[in-house]
């Protein structure tokens, strides 16, 4: 990868931008398709701006629905016409006791990975208000249906559903316009849920804030576009679009917020 193009991404998202180089440079000398595991928002950013100025190679995303948050991409050459088949995704549908409870997306996500795998392999987690389904890398998907049999309290079974089955999720966020001196975490989160700048930095310091899956604890760490940011107890905030700055040098911001 160009030496030029790391000063236009944070220092931590270059390990990323090597694995895209390694992924164009592989699909440039087998002349065959690659399909990646499931990418979070920022990521898709990433190799979308990498591959777009390449003319040899093109490139594809699908997450298993319309709307999904999590996708997997192939990078493919111009002869190939890629098809849902094949990102090699899987939906299961997690069967549970409803009249006594219901589950929740961070007790299915935190009990996942509790197998020991990738984030990478888990696409996204989504459910009606009742039914809840998860979208699973092929590869991986019968190592987690045999080691997991409970979530919380409930005894479990993951049973493989089709596309046409796939429920029609609950969408909670809501978007919505925020002026802010500076992208800090810190400063985005009090922003955000309304709390004391202090308590924000307690939070961040304590370990109980991630951006795109990755635990976060520098209170000074900037949020970059389509970065998602989930605080353990509050929700989650994505920084969707920059709309420019006011009179006061403050930055104008569009988001979409997850509130607990």
């Amino acid at each position: 990868m160009q030496a030029n193009v790391y000063q236009h991404f944070r220092k931590d998202e270059h390990p990323f931008i090597d694995t895209v180089g390694n992924w164009m440079e592989q699909v440039e000398m087998e002349y065959a398709p690659l399909v990646t595991d499931f990418l979070n928002p920022r990521e898709m950013f990433i190799l979308k701006t990498l591959v777009g100025n390449s003319e040899d190679i093109s490139l594809s995303f699908f997450g298993g629905y319309d709307f999904s948050e999590r996708k997997c991409a192939i990078l493919y050459p111009s002869y190939y016409e890629p098809s849902e088949t094949d990102y090699d995704i899987l939906v299961y549908q997690i069967k549970y006791p409803l009249k006594f409870g219901h589950l929740t997306h961070g007790k299915v996500l935190g009990t996942l990975m509790s197998t020991g795998i990738k984030r990478e392999f888990i696409g996204d987690i989504i459910t009606d208000g009742e039914q809840w389904q998860v979208f699973i890398k092929k590869s991986i998907a019968n190592y987690i249906i045999q080691q997991v049999d409970k979530i919380g309290s409930f005894g479990v079974k993951f049973d493989e559903v089709s596309w046409k089955d796939i429920l029609q999720p609950i969408y909670e966020w809501t978007e919505e316009s925020l002026t802010i001196s500076s992208l800090r975490i810190d400063n985005i989160i009090s922003t955000v849920y309304n709390i004391s700048r202090q308590r924000s930095k307690l939070i961040v310091e304590s370990k109980r804030v991630k951006v795109n899956w990755t635990e976060i604890d520098r209170v000074d760490y900037l949020v970059d576009y389509l970065d998602i940011i989930s605080v353990r107890g509050l929700g989650r905030v994505q920084l969707q679009e920059t709309l420019g700055k006011t009179k006061k040098d403050k930055i104008r911001l569009k988001i979409k917020v997850l509130r607990k």
